[in-house]
């Protein structure tokens, strides 16, 4: 065990992020090296006269930002990662695998087709402009515009300044979290949240701090509570539906956790990435408090994958500094992907692949009501995943295994877990296979759920 210890002298509040400092800091100055241990939780939380709690929140924080790794009956070790962890999704292993472990929306011939016939009409008439400028505030005028309409069918009322044109959701979270925060601050969202977020925030220098989730999402009474803490600086959350839990926030819990964030100046970044997907949605936060909120939605999850395209819109006050964080990352939006993604909302084609994609989710949500009938799990109509809680008698990693076995790819609850334990789920991805692909796929599946638990050994 190292014999470094913090300077109890120097911790200030959040204590636990003090000391997720001091030890940090120590990994940075060389006083602690890969390999060392760490002092016993309790041990520590003695030393320091201050609560075991704290400093379990702080080896927490710690792990979360790959600095330290638990080993089970002996300890916690620093660990100075050497690469990064592998990508969220299944290796290649040939067709043999129904992958239902990848977000992602239905794709037949038609959308091909119509991706095929865009890229010929391209060929032909794509504007000068935006093949030789780097002023994207000179070429994309006319793409803000159309911005503005689309935008309106997702339930928001907007300028065409607000706009910035994104390569997809990813990019425009970059840039919203750089806008939004600061090294340092602590980030609140659900505590089961969006997979890349602890990654991110790590990268940006930020803390997650999750907040407790019911069926209509983030609970404003706990948020009120960790903002009254002092800690958070920011609010990133996605109301409608919710991944991987399928909550879906009514217009009162909406106007509730805007309340808290006005209360407690907190700006919000909305992830609305399945935007006019989903029928008779209420208003996004950004109607509600456009004044504070960083909105985000894209087209790959409800038009086409392969249309990496969206828009960021942020408020007046921030309209400057979100511009040059999207410039210094981004520089502009893909000039031949922003032609075609405007062209399709212009002549009516997005809007048609929508209703198609909900027409075709809904088909799919009705097979998974069919095959796991008697198994208890959350959905939207709308939505392109189910999410199925376990119960405390299986092991993620036991049904994960055994559906691998059965060459059925689903994905761990433990990959979206921002803080706490919560209770054993998987995500169940509908969009990727064909109907009678994921009709076979969920019938494996309701048969692992409905027998006995297995030791994972026997997957192997």
């Amino acid at each position: 065990m190292t014999s470094w210890r913090p300077d109890r002298d120097t911790l200030k509040r959040p204590v636990y992020l003090s000391l997720v400092e001091q030890i940090s800091g120590a990994v940075d100055a060389g006083e602690l090296s890969d390999g060392d241990r760490l002092p016993p939780q309790r041990m520590l939380a003695q030393e320091l006269n201050i609560a075991v709690q704290t400093v379990s929140r702080a080896y927490d924080e710690l792990s979360r930002r790959g600095l330290v790794a638990g080993e089970t009956g002996r300890g916690t070790f620093i660990t100075l990662r050497t690469h990064e962890p592998p990508p969220p999704y299944i290796n290649e292993r040939g067709n043999t695998i129904v992958d239902l472990s990848m977000l992602k929306p239905v794709v037949e011939q038609m959308h091909l087709d119509r991706l095929a016939k865009a890229l010929a009409d391209l060929a032909t008439s794509f504007p000068a402009n935006l093949s030789t400028s780097f002023r994207p505030n000179v070429v994309f005028a006319r793409h803000r515009g159309v911005a503005v309409d689309w935008l309106r069918r997702c339930g928001l009322e907007t300028n065409a300044r607000n706009v910035i044109l994104t390569n997809g959701a990813t990019p425009a979270m970059v840039v919203a979290l750089m806008t939004a925060t600061r090294s340092g601050m602590t980030l609140a969202t659900e505590a089961i949240g969006h997979h890349t977020l602890p990654a991110l925030a790590g990268n940006l220098g930020l803390s997650l701090r999750g907040i407790p989730t019911d069926i209509e999402g983030m609970i404003p009474e706990a948020l009120d509570k960790a903002a009254a803490e002092g800690e958070i600086g920011a609010l990133f959350i996605m109301p409608n539906p919710c991944d991987p839990t399928v909550s879906m926030m009514s217009a009162g819990r909406r106007e509730a956790i805007v309340d808290v964030a006005r209360r407690h100046d907190l700006t919000i970044i909305e992830n609305d990435a399945w935007g006019p997907l989903i029928e008779k949605c209420p208003p996004p936060l950004a109607a509600l408090a456009p004044e504070r909120t960083l909105y985000i939605t894209s087209f790959s999850k409800n038009v086409v994958p392969g249309l990496r395209y969206g828009y960021l819109v942020v408020p007046e006050r921030l309209i400057p500094a979100a511009g040059n964080r999207h410039l210094v990352t981004n520089w502009m939006a893909t000039p031949l992907i922003a032609e075609l993604a405007t062209r399709w909302i212009e002549d009516g084609t997005a809007l048609e692949m929508v209703l198609w994609q909900r027409r075709a989710l809904r088909r799919r949500q009705k097979i998974a009501a069919e095959t796991l009938a008697g198994i208890d799990y959350l959905s939207h109509p709308d939505a392109l995943h189910i999410w199925i809680p376990l119960g405390s008698h299986r092991s993620e990693d036991e049904v994960v295994s055994l559906a691998r076995l059965h060459d059925v790819a689903i994905a761990p609850g433990a990959s979206f877990r921002i803080e706490g334990d919560p209770k054993p789920a998987i995500r169940v991805c509908l969009g990727q296979p064909s109907e009678k692909e994921l009709r076979a796929a969920l019938t494996v599946l309701a048969g692992i759920l409905a027998s006995d638990p297995e030791p994972v050994l026997l997957t192997l």
